[in-house]
C-alpha cells in the first residue's frame, strides 16, 4: 500500500482509535459492575456475564473476522466493524434491562474481533518495512494502554456521568476514526485463502459452551443438566473442530505452529495473560468499592498506578524485546504478575493505601512486558504472508484464557467467599482467587523458560522469518 507520510501515519492514527476502544471495551465494564448491579437489580453472575460475553464473542469470530478481512478487503471490513461497533455501544448505553445490555455486550465484542485483527495488518500494510516495526510497536502500546485503563477511565466516567457513559463515549469516537480512515485508508487484501466453515461452526458452540457451562456452575450446579449439557456441548465441539479443521485446507487455527517453540510460547503468554487480567480488573474494583467503600471516582483513581506504568513502560518493553528478544522480558513479566497476585491475595479492609499501590504497579509491570513482547514472538513464528494468520490464531487463544479465566476465577472466589459479595466474605473469595493467579503466572513462567528458544530481534514486529 503506497502512501504519503501524512496518510500512514493518518491510518495509525485512525485505526489506532478503533483498536484503542476495542481494547478498552474488553476491560471498561468493570469499574462500572458495580453500579450497573445496583442500578440494573443485576445478580452477580449476571453483572459477571456483562462482562464475560464480550470475550465470548471475540473468540468465536476472531479469525473468522480475519480471513474475511483478507478475503473481502480490509478497509471495507473494518468499517462494517466499526459501524457495528458504535451502534451496539449506544444500544448498551441506552438500556434499562440486564439482559439487552448482555446481547448488546456481545455485539460489541463481535464488532471488536473484527477491529483486534485488522488492524495489526492495516498498519504493516501501511508502512515500508523500514518503519514497520516501529508502526507496530506504537499499536501494540496502544492497544496494551486501552486494555489497562479500562477500569480507571471506566471509574472516572462512571463518577462523574453514570455507567451509561462507559458504552456512549464510543460513539463520537468511532465517527472521529472513521472520517480519519476515510481520507487516509486504502484499500488491501490478503491472501484468498478460504475459510473453514465446518470448523466456524463447531468453534462457536465449543467455546461458548464451555463458558458458559463453567459461569453457570454456582447457579445451577455443577450436575445439573444445564451445567453439565453445557460442558458436554462444548467438549465435543472444540474435539470435532480439532480434528475438522486439523484436516482443512484452509484451517481456522494453524495446529502444525503449535509445533514450533515460538508459537507455543506465544500463545502460551497470551493465554495466561488474559486469565490473570480479566479476573484481577473484575476483583480489584469490587475490593475497592465493596471493602474499601470506595466511590467510581475514587476506584479509577486508585488504578491509575497499574494504568501509568503501563504507558511508562511498554516503549521500553520493546526496546529490551529488540536487544535480549522477547522470552526474557515475559518470564520478567509473569514473575511481576505473581507477585502482584501474591499482594493482592492479602487485601483486606485495613490494607495501607501504598501496600495496594504497588500490587497494582506489579501488575502494570507484567501488563508492558507480556501484551507486545507476546505478539513478536507470534510473528516471528511465522513468515511474512502470515502474520494475519499468527495474529488471528494468538489472539484467539488470548481471548479464550480470558473468558476461561474469568470464569474459573470467579467460582473459585465464589466457592471460599461462600457466595455472597460483602466486606466480611470477600478476603476469603480474593485470597483464594489470587492464590490461583499466582500459581497460574508462575506455571507460564516455567513453561517459558522450559521452551527455551533463539532470541529475535525488532525487524520480527513485520513478520520476517
Amino acid at each position: 500500500m503506497n502512501t504519503t507520510t501524512s496518510r500512514k501515519w493518518g491510518v495509525l492514527t485512525g485505526v489506532g482509535i478503533l483498536s484503542f476502544l476495542g481494547c478498552i471495551d474488553l476491560t471498561i465494564v468493570n469499574t462500572a459492575a458495580p453500579q450497573i448491579r445496583r442500578e440494573l437489580g443485576a445478580t452477580v453472575t449476571q453483572t459477571q456475564l456483562a462482562v464475560n460475553v464480550f470475550v465470548v464473542a471475540l473468540s468465536m469470530f476472531m479469525v473468522a473476522a480475519g480471513r474475511l478481512s483478507d478475503r473481502c478487503g480490509r478497509r471495507r471490513v473494518l468499517y462494517l466493524g466499526a459501524v457495528l461497533f458504535g451502534l451496539s455501544s449506544l444500544g448498551a448505553g441506552l438500556v434499562t434491562g440486564v439482559v439487552p445490555l448482555i446481547v448488546f455486550r456481545f455485539l460489541q465484542g463481535a464488532a471488536c474481533a473484527v477491529l483486534y485483527t485488522s488492524s495489526s495488518t492495516i498498519v504493516a500494510g501501511a508502512f515500508p518495512e523500514a518503519q514497520r516495526g516501529r508502526a507496530i510497536g506504537t499499536l501494540f502500546a496502544v492497544n496494551g494502554i486501552g486494555l489497562a485503563a479500562g477500569p480507571m477511565l471506566g471509574g472516572l466516567l462512571v463518577g462523574a456521568l453514570g455507567w451509561h457513559w462507559v458504552f456512549l463515549v464510543n460513539v463520537p469516537l468511532v465517527l472521529v476514526a472513521l472520517a480519519i480512515c476515510a481520507v487516509s485508508l486504502a484499500e488491501s487484501r490478503g491472501e484468498d485463502a478460504g475459510l473453514d466453515w465446518p470448523g466456524l461452526l463447531l468453534l462457536m458452540p465449543g467455546l461458548a459452551g464451555l463458558i458458559f457451562g463453567v459461569t453457570f456452575d454456582d447457579t445451577y450446579g455443577w450436575g445439573s443438566w444445564q451445567v453439565l449439557g453445557s460442558l458436554g456441548v462444548g467438549v465435543v465441539a472444540l474435539t470435532a473442530f480439532v480434528l475438522v479443521d486439523r484436516r482443512s485446507a484452509h484451517p481456522l487455527i494453524p495446529f502444525r505452529l503449535l509445533a514450533g517453540r515460538r508459537f507455543l510460547s506465544a500463545v502460551t503468554a497470551e493465554f495466561a495473560l488474559a486469565f490473570f487480567y480479566t479476573t484481577a480488573l473484575f476483583l480489584m474494583p469490587l475490593y475497592l468499592s465493596v471493602v474499601r467503600g470506595a466511590g467510581e471516582l475514587a476506584i479509577g483513581l486508585m488504578l491509575l498506578p497499574a494504568t501509568a506504568t503501563v504507558a511508562v513502560l511498554s516503549p521500553f518493553a520493546g526496546r529490551v524485546v529488540d536487544r535480549f528478544g522477547p522470552r526474557a522480558v515475559l518470564v520478567t513479566g509473569f514473575a511481576a504478575f505473581a507477585g502482584s497476585a501474591l499482594l493482592q491475595s492479602r487485601f483486606g479492609a485495613d490494607t495501607g493505601t501504598g501496600y495496594v499501590v504497588v500490587a497494582f504497579v506489579l501488575m502494570g509491570v507484567g501488563w508492558a512486558s507480556v501484551l507486545g513482547p507476546s505478539a513478536v514472538m507470534a510473528l516471528s513464528a511465522v513468515p511474512p504472508g502470515s502474520s494475519g494468520l499468527a495474529v488471528g490464531a494468538s489472539w484467539t487463544f488470548h481471548n479464550f484464557g480470558g473468558a476461561i479465566g474469568l470464569a474459573v476465577g470467579m467460582t473459585v472466589f465464589r466457592a471460599f467467599g461462600g457466595g455472597a459479595l460483602n466486606a466480611a466474605t470477600f478476603p476469603a473469595g480474593n485470597r483464594a482467587a489470587m492464590l490461583l493467579l499466582t500459581g497460574t503466572s508462575l506455571l507460564a513462567l516455567v513453561v517459558l523458560v522450559a521452551l527455551g528458544g533463539s532470541r529475535r530481534r525488532a525487524r520480527h514486529w513485520a513478520g520476517a522469518e
